[in-house]
């Protein structure tokens, strides 16, 4: 049984999409049907407009063939150019790993940090936004090492009070499905496929606004595949053989979320993390991050020094996969995946129960 915090579990309908004869991207006139579908639907679960009346701010939406750090990676490398200042706001692996790309892509980074069990440092925020000015500001709505979701609005606000022309990039790849995503705040906002919407591993999903956009044609691009230009225009073809069967795959699993409804969906993982966190505190254990600060998605147990431990007994004994904490946190955290097809009571007790046995 799967219930790591991405892959997650794929459903049949998903399978059987992905078994279908194989269509070639280049020169099928209907795979460019399929991916037009797959972009419309992912507008709706972004909750953007990607065709407003002219003088109105939109959003397109792209879906490179690569798993979700070429989002990240690519957002920076299509933004940041040498002597671009960055703000990157963090509280988590992810956040400070935007620092890395910044770096990577000749840019300043600016990092503003804070421990993985607080929430985003605000006034440090505020502070540096009174001493410096930023081309681009990064920030993660969910860390998904330790199970945070940030409440990303009032950095928004801050951001927008500060300079109202700075950029946002928001990594919210295991966030986006499951719950609400400020998006129409955000410049460059990134998902992917094998999170909430349980696909495969595979494909990046960004939305991107005008301003993005302009701002991209006025960079040296670095590369081909690092790069979201490309992607602005593809009814004369994708800038290199596309990923056709994750492609079906994600259109397929969009169909099936869009049948169950937005509300639908984000109850869903409501009442699953409810339960899991009710069934944690039974056993004594509690998320590693403020539960007022918890993701809908995933649930990250503090469980100091025992986390392979029992990562491997569930995976043994139960023949249940759950993850455990990254970087220094690799022993400290065991991680339960309810996001997606996962997101389901039922599926919640029926690792909680194994997890019982083990403790």
């Amino acid at each position: 049984m799967l219930m790591t915090p991405g892959p997650t579990a794929v459903p049949a309908p998903v399978r059987d999409a992905m078994s279908r004869e194989l269509i070639n991207p280049d020169v099928d006139p209907e795979f460019h049907r399929i991916y037009d579908r797959l972009t419309d639907r992912l507008a709706t679960v972004y909750g953007v407009d990607t065709d407003g009346p002219a003088g109105e701010s939109t959003r397109d939406v792209v879906v490179p063939g690569g798993e979700g750090i070429l989002g990240l990676e690519a957002a920076i490398a299509s933004l940041v150019e040498p002597g671009t200042e960055v703000l990157c706001l963090s509280n988590g692996l992810y956040g400070d790993g935007f620092a890395d790309f910044v770096a990577d892509y000749g840019g300043e980074a600016t990092l503003v940090s804070t421990d993985y069990d607080d929430s985003l440092p605000l006034a440090e925020l505020e502070s540096v936004l009174d001493d410096h000015s930023f081309d681009v500001a990064t920030m993660v709505h969910c860390e998904t090492p330790t199970g945070t979701l940030n409440d990303l609005e009032p950095a928004l606000d801050l951001l927008a009070e500060a300079d109202g022309e700075i950029l946002t990039v928001v990594d919210a790849v295991s966030s986006l499905g499951g719950v609400r995503v400020p998006t129409e705040r955000i410049d460059v906002c990134l998902g992917a496929s094998q999170k909430c919407f349980s696909a495969p591993p595979g494909l990046t999903t960004a939305a991107i606004s005008d301003r993005a956009w302009a701002a991209m044609e006025e960079r040296e691009p670095h590369s081909l595949y690092t790069n979201f230009l490309p992607w602005r225009d593809t009814d004369e073809g994708f800038p290199y053989t596309h990923l056709t069967t994750e492609v079906v795959a994600l259109d397929a699993a969009l169909g099936l979320w869009l049948d169950e409804g937005l509300d639908a969906v984000r109850e869903r993982h409501r009442a699953a993390a409810a339960r899991c966190r009710e069934r944690g505190a039974e056993l004594g254990l509690a998320p590693y991050s403020d539960p007022e600060r918890s993701s809908p998605t995933v649930t990250a147990f503090a469980v100091p020094g025992r986390a392979q431990e029992l990562q491997t007994r569930l995976r043994e004994e139960h023949d249940v996969l759950l993850a455990t904490g990254l970087a220094y946190l690799a022993d400290d955290i065991l991680r339960i995946g309810h996001m997606g097809h996962n997101a389901r009571v039922e599926r919640v007790d029926e690792v909680m129960d194994a997890l019982e046995e083990v403790l």
